[in-house]
């Protein structure tokens, strides 16, 4: 075999490492990227589900329609309100007769139903302690028989939140842990092909900066390259969902999805860069015999 063929084999055997190294970093920023987008639409799923509780405000009857408008007014402006809604007598008992099927009203001879405010907090105040606040301030209205809503959903779905929030961030954190192990352990393996290259530099009086450098710049870039791959890859899974679900993304999501990519893309320069420091200090700190074997 001629000195180019073995030039050629070699090159072949350097750009295949290059490839299988750059695709291993994509892999586990991969998954990190779909773990992060989860933990991201986890928080827009609860915020969805608690602006859309019902709070139903009574109003006694024959109050005036301009008393309540001026109210519902008052309470639009509130920090705690996200929307609110005018139902008089009228429009209540159209929509339960529609839910009913039949004119109650017909048979009872007069509407029972009183108008109301149907009212949709904002996900941060749909606690317990807030609702209370909001709650007291809304009873003290001269106008006002009574709010309406369901405590134990609200509560229910709190926890059910919470305990989701929890178990994806164990699982984030996890997935992270193994992220950051396989990309170490990748970069450890790399770098120990090359350590009789370190020991002949070092041979030849090259300063411990001077070795460095090229590793780092090699495995910055193959830690971009792989985060590109992986950030393209978890774009392309989200524009299909959106062909097959178009409500599922939207403008408002760019921001969380932005930041995402932005943690994947420093998560794989700044891991490789770590990873191979320690890695090319470790061979720079040993003596000729402990290289052959470590």
């Amino acid at each position: 075999m001629t000195e180019r063929e073995d030039e050629k084999i070699e090159k072949k055997r350097i750009r295949g490492a290059h490839v299988t190294t750059v695709l291993s970093i994509a892999t586990v920023l991969f998954l990190l990227c779909v773990q992060g987008l989860m933990l991201g639409y986890t928080g827009k799923v609860s915020d969805y589900v608690k602006e859309n509780i019902g709070f139903t405000l009574m109003i006694k009857e024959y109050t005036r329609e301009k008393d309540i408008l001026d109210m519902k007014e008052i309470i639009d402006r509130s920090p705690y309100v996200k929307s609110s809604r005018y139902i008089s007598k009228e429009e209540a008992a159209k929509e339960l007769q529609e839910d009913l099927g039949q004119d109650f009203i017909a048979f009872l001879g007069y509407n029972p139903l009183l108008p109301s405010i149907e009212i949709h907090l904002k996900a941060d105040y749909t606690h317990q302690d807030s609702i209370a606040k909001f709650e007291d301030g809304l009873t003290r209205y001269h106008l006002v028989k009574e709010l309406y809503y369901q405590p134990d959903l609200i509560r229910l779905v709190n926890d059910n939140v919470a305990k989701i929030s929890f178990w994806l961030g164990i699982a984030s954190l996890f997935i992270l842990i193994v992220a950051v192990y396989l990309i170490s352990n990748t970069m450890r393996l790399l770098i120990y092909s090359k350590r009789f290259t370190i020991n002949t530099m070092q041979l030849v009086g090259a300063t411990p900066a001077f070795i460095r450098r090229p590793f780092i710049r090699k495995s910055m870039l193959q830690g971009f390259s792989g985060a590109l791959i992986a950030i393209l890859i978890a774009a392309m899974l989200l524009f299909y969902l959106h062909q097959k679900a178009p409500g599922i993304i939207n403008s408002q999501d760019m921001g969380m999805v932005a930041g995402v990519f932005l943690l994947v893309l420093l998560t794989g320069i700044l891991f490789t860069w770590i990873s191979a420091w320690i890695s090319v200090n470790k061979y720079l700190k040993m003596r000729n015999s402990e290289r052959i074997y470590y």
